[in-house]
């Protein structure tokens, strides 16, 4: 039985082609790295991965900010359910305008089904009638006694801004007078699940 000579084109071909599928393999990996770096570098960035509200940065610490609560008692700021707290911080005043964004704000919470536990509202602001804070249910009325939120307040008279804490004590994002609720639902789910 005698040996067949190697064709040396046949063995360059092959080799030529498991370069290329090499090549394309390791194109397969890098090139959607090198397209997401040039496109972070020029600051795009996907519509669904920015936040409606602003972020705080750095976070400002608020767990040592006196509240006290319409009962009497203190807002601990870090609880044992580990919650979020949307603050609803009012103008000078908090008249028609105003208390139809708070009925919003608690309908709203309602919409996060069995997460709506894990957010708690607190108005803070001109103290409201009791029958209002009864309909406003379960959003809990206080005051903020060192006035550590007024820069984050609405500027309108009969306006509403609002900031939101998370379960650690760190304000971590505001949310200007005049915000699109629908915003803020968007971003609630990403944090509180």
């Amino acid at each position: 039985m005698s040996e067949q000579p190697l064709d040396t084109h046949a063995v360059r071909a092959v080799r030529n082609r498991n370069r290329w599928m090499l090549i394309g393999v390791v194109a397969v990996f890098v090139v959607p790295m090198l397209i997401a770096f040039v496109l972070t570098r020029a600051g795009w960035e996907p519509k669904g991965t920015k936040a409606y509200g602003t972020l705080i940065n750095p976070p400002r610490q608020v767990d040592a900010v006196p509240v006290t609560l319409a009962g009497g008692d203190k807002l601990v700021w870090r609880n044992p359910q580990w919650q979020w707290t949307l603050l609803a911080l009012p103008g000078a005043n908090c008249e028609q305008q105003c208390r139809n964004a708070l009925a919003d704000l608690v309908r709203m919470r309602a919409t996060l089904g069995r997460n709506a536990e894990r957010l708690r509202l607190v108005y803070l602001g001109p103290a409201l009638p009791a029958d209002v804070l009864t309909a406003l249910a379960p959003l809990q009325a206080g005051r903020d006694d060192a006035n550590a939120f007024a820069d984050l307040s609405a500027e309108a008279d009969d306006g509403l801004a609002l900031a939101l804490v998370d379960p650690g004590g760190y304000l971590m994002m505001r949310y200007a007078e005049g915000y699109d609720l629908g915003g803020v639902r968007r971003d609630l789910p990403k944090v509180v699940n």
